[in-house]
């Protein structure tokens, strides 16, 4: 790595947040890649490893590449860039891997050249990569990662993002079972066309979860995450769905969905407290699957993507 280089870390995001198909997400603290990035005088990028994960090597078919193409092709420089991947988000989980390398590598190189684009323009170069993965430029993922906190989609064309007040007491309980699902096969399943009585449903259950966030009512959030067009269909590819939610719910969280495209599910919690006894519900229910999971239970992290302490393992 050159001497230029930082360590960054890019958290695991949720992305939908149950009613916000493709405009809502979240980032979480404690999981998500590390990332070492550095300026070259040779053009191009490349990216020199990657641990945790079976990727593509070749800038051109990795997210981390593309996005930072993308990037350096919009900018002054007329160097390069290399990157080093450490996956800790497994690919096809459902919690932003993708997201995570391609939002880590425009911030990092970002900072790199002096900050010379808004985070509105990293999350344009990062969707980019997201095309790639998934084969659409949605920004739910990687939004959230680079502003931190919850964010909101409001246009694709012209890209329009606003951050949305994180209540301090929302907790996230994540449960992943240990199996992938490629969100480019969880979109194919998807219809085209949903009808007026469930648009004007779903508009308000946004509306009302964006409310709920901003004015720290609980109970309008628990009411609001329901999501009656995209869940319906995604959760019959993830084993033991309604048994999870049954828990969750039973165990006292706000409400449960699915976590981007899945297989991971989520809940959302007022209180620590509330967040961990809920994890133990959806450890007991998942138990008698037989499936390998993995489950966290995470504050909402309201900084996104963080430069990283190599020797000490620190974020700064």
């Amino acid at each position: 790595m050159e001497s230029s280089g930082i360590a960054i870390f890019s958290p695991a995001t949720i992305a939908n947040l149950s009613c916000g198909f493709d405009v809502l997400g979240l980032a979480l603290e404690g999981i998500g890649d590390r990332m070492t990035v550095g300026l070259t005088p040779e053009p191009g990028v490349r990216i020199s490893r990657i641990t945790g994960a079976n990727l593509p090597m070749e800038a051109e078919k990795n997210v981390a590449g593309v996005a930072a193409m993308a990037l350096l092709q919009a900018s002054d420089f007329q160097g390069g860039v290399v990157i080093e991947i450490e996956k800790q988000i497994l690919p096809g989980s459902g919690i932003g891997s993708s997201a995570a390398s391609a939002a880590g590598a425009v911030w990092a190189v970002n900072k790199l050249l002096g900050e010379p684009f808004s985070p509105k323009r990293l999350v344009g170069f990062a969707a980019l990569g997201e095309a790639l993965a998934s084969g659409a430029p949605h920004a739910d993922n990687v939004a959230p990662a680079l502003y931190g906190g919850i964010t909101l989609i409001r246009s694709y064309d012209p890209l329009d993002i606003a951050r949305i007040h994180c209540p301090p007491l929302l907790y996230v309980t994540l449960l992943h079972p240990q199996i992938e699902l490629k969100t480019s096969d969880s979109r194919s399943i998807l219809k085209r066309t949903i009808t007026l009585e469930k648009g004007i449903r779903q508009w308000g259950n946004v509306g009302g979860l964006v409310t709920g966030l901003f004015t720290e009512d609980y109970g309008l959030i628990s009411r609001s995450l329901e999501d009656g067009i995209i869940e319906p269909l995604r959760s019959l590819l993830i084993p033991g769905f309604e048994d999870l939610r049954e828990a969750a719910l039973g165990a006292g969280a706000l409400g449960f969905g699915i976590s981007g495209s899945g297989p991971s599910v989520f809940a959302l919690s007022r209180g620590e407290e509330t967040a961990l006894h809920t994890e133990q519900s959806l450890i007991s229910c998942y138990n008698s699957l037989g499936i390998p999971f993995k489950t966290y239970t995470s504050a909402i992290n309201k900084n996104g993507v963080r430069l990283w302490n190599e020797q000490t393992d620190i974020l700064i």
